[in-house]
């Protein structure tokens, strides 16, 4: 492929059309999708000893969904997508977190004299 040729590959990818879906109405309801669209480029030429040439490039596009727009009754409300993985990775880091925080507490008192409380005499 030559770069010309990518180049206007990459323009043409990179369009609103990848972020919002055409509206779908169903029963009164229209809702649009969003997506967060991401996409980079690389481009290049160069020769070898021999005084051959050549020249390449690549293209990569990535969209994620983010939510939908609902339109109903004439309100327009946001409706947020949920990543799953992102709230199981979360509550993993939390709970990684505790056990080695726990883990740390009761070593550290481990390792101190007890003190008898003044309240048992």
């Amino acid at each position: 492929m030559k770069i010309d040729e990518l180049m206007t590959l990459a323009k043409d990818s990179m369009t609103v059309r990848r972020v919002y879906s055409d509206p779908v109405d169903s029963d009164g309801v229209t809702v649009i999708e969003v997506a967060a669209v991401s996409g980079g480029a690389g481009l290049g030429t160069g020769s070898d000893k021999d005084g051959g040439q050549g020249s390449g490039g690549g293209f990569g596009l990535g969209a994620k969904p983010v939510g939908v727009y609902v339109i109903k009754n004439g309100r327009l409300t946001w409706r947020p997508a949920v990543d799953v993985n992102r709230l199981a990775m979360l509550a993993g880091i939390v709970a990684v977190t505790a056990l080695v925080v726990g883990a740390r507490v009761a070593n550290a008192e481990r390792g101190r004299p007890h003190v008898r409380s003044l309240s048992r005499r």
